[in-house]
């Protein structure tokens, strides 16, 4: 796949090509320039520490959706060991946008759910873009369910710009299978850890998000409906994203200082796109560290924090 850049990338990229001009050159010529390439070296890495820690809001939603950064299925298979894959809702069909099966996380064995894209054309439509249809959050809720019986942890990872909003969606009713998930993993009596990885878009990501611990990469964003939607209702145009995106206060950051989330996982300077191998190791180890804690609570203690940590959100109190 040819590497996308994205437009506040550019001054970086740049910078790298001058760089291997130079030594090209060098190289070419048998001269030395080896003080030339330190100096463009120790500038192309200010230049990405300038950029990558003053990023917006709309330039980290582009980041969230890069093809380039690991899936859910990358981190099923590399965070997580012997994963075994589960299919169907027992009601209709195998969603395929929403793969979920046995895994073991550190030593410990869990139930993991999460979104899956496509890198190409004819994956993503396999996937349908990471879209799940009723089914999808019917088969999640299954493997809940599973987790709840066998006593085990259950995981979910986040990735998806919305649940699929089609005629037969709408015909096989996404809108209760979703809200059916809310009530269920509310009073799901197991640990539970969610993890946005991408894109955490609408009702979509929150069939599978209720949880006693939400975690966020440091790219990634969660929002009750995508910038540019919010953009085409507002502003009747959706050129205005990146001002909807500031709005929506849809970042990780935003909603830790909100109290929506509960931590955030740092990623690899430029985001996990970058560096696959250190941000699935984060990955790992956020949720192993996250299910150790969870796992040495009591039943009803969990289940009473859980319960307070959802009612907490949207509250605020003002000055007297």
């Amino acid at each position: 796949m040819k590497p996308q850049i994205l437009e506040f990338e550019r001054p970086i990229v740049e910078l790298e090509e001058k760089l291997a001009e130079l030594k090209q050159h060098s190289h070419a010529n048998d001269l030395n320039f080896d003080a030339e390439v330190r100096r463009m070296e120790g500038k192309i890495e200010e230049t990405k520490r300038r950029i990558y820690e003053n990023l917006t809001a709309w330039e980290r939603v582009q980041i969230a959706r890069h093809p380039a950064r690991p899936y859910a299925l990358d981190y099923l298979q590399l965070s997580f060991n012997g994963f075994v894959e589960l299919h169907g809702d027992r009601l209709f069909s195998e969603d395929r946008a929403m793969p979920g099966g046995f895994a073991t996380l550190a030593g410990r064995k869990c139930v993991v759910v999460g979104h899956q894209k496509g890198r190409e054309l004819k994956e993503n439509i396999r996937r349908n873009f990471g879209c799940a249809n009723p089914e999808g959050y019917r088969k999640a809720l299954r493997l809940m369910k599973l987790a709840e019986k066998f006593r085990l942890p259950f995981v979910s990872l986040i990735d998806t710009p919305g649940a699929y909003p089609g005629i037969g969606a709408e015909e096989r009713h996404i809108s209760e299978a979703i809200a059916v998930n809310l009530r269920e993993m509310m009073t799901l009596r197991t640990p539970t850890v969610a993890v946005v990885i991408g894109e955490g878009g609408s009702g979509g990501a929150l069939g599978i998000g209720v949880a006693d611990r939400v975690l966020m990469l440091e790219n990634s964003y969660y929002s009750v409906i995508s910038p540019e939607g919010c953009a085409a209702i507002l502003w009747k145009h959706r050129k205005h994203a990146p001002e909807a995106a500031a709005a929506l206060k849809l970042t990780a950051k935003d909603l830790l200082d909100l109290g929506v989330i509960d931590g955030v996982i740092p990623e690899p300077m430029g985001g996990a796109h970058q560096n696959h191998e250190a941000a699935i190791d984060s990955l790992r180890d956020a949720v192993a560290r996250n299910v150790e804690e969870l796992s040495k609570l009591p039943l009803e203690d969990l289940l009473a924090k859980r319960y307070e940590k959802f009612r907490r959100i949207g509250e605020f109190a003002g000055d007297s």
